[in-house]
């Protein structure tokens, strides 16, 4: 049984996932401040998104329920990421089709050295 649990602890996979969360956890900060800044141009355009108040209701004079609430996250979130598409990920794809187009024309052309295999193979069938 605690063969078992090593053999489950030390592979890659465990292994990679702490490292990834790790690593997401401290990519948060970053993440915040761009969407503070996605969040703040959004606002100053278009204004704040607030429906709060859509469809609010109180039972027996409780504080009010507010579902909107959620309309109001799911639009930011939505906002947030079409802004996020738009800033960062449309032109990451950009980026790694022109890397893949560079890699793929200097696959086609050959290296020196079969350049010149096939002018010394020019050479011999000539003199033939």
């Amino acid at each position: 049984m605690i063969q078992g649990f090593k053999e489950f602890i030390s592979k890659g996979n465990v292994l990679d996932l702490a490292v990834a969360v790790i690593i997401g956890a401290s990519f948060t900060p970053i993440v915040k401040s761009v969407t503070d800044v996605i969040m703040g141009i959004i606002g100053a355009v278009v204004g704040q998104p607030n429906f709060d108040s859509v469809l609010q209701f109180s039972i027996n004079g409780s504080d009010p329920i507010q579902p909107g609430t959620i309309i109001t996250a799911i639009v930011n979130f939505l906002l947030v990421a079409f802004a996020l598409y738009f800033a960062i990920v449309v032109p990451m794809n950009a980026l790694k089709k022109r890397r893949a187009k560079e890699e793929a024309e200097k696959a086609e052309e050959p290296s020196e050295d079969v350049k010149l295999l096939g002018e010394i193979r020019d050479l011999l069938a000539e003199k033939n």
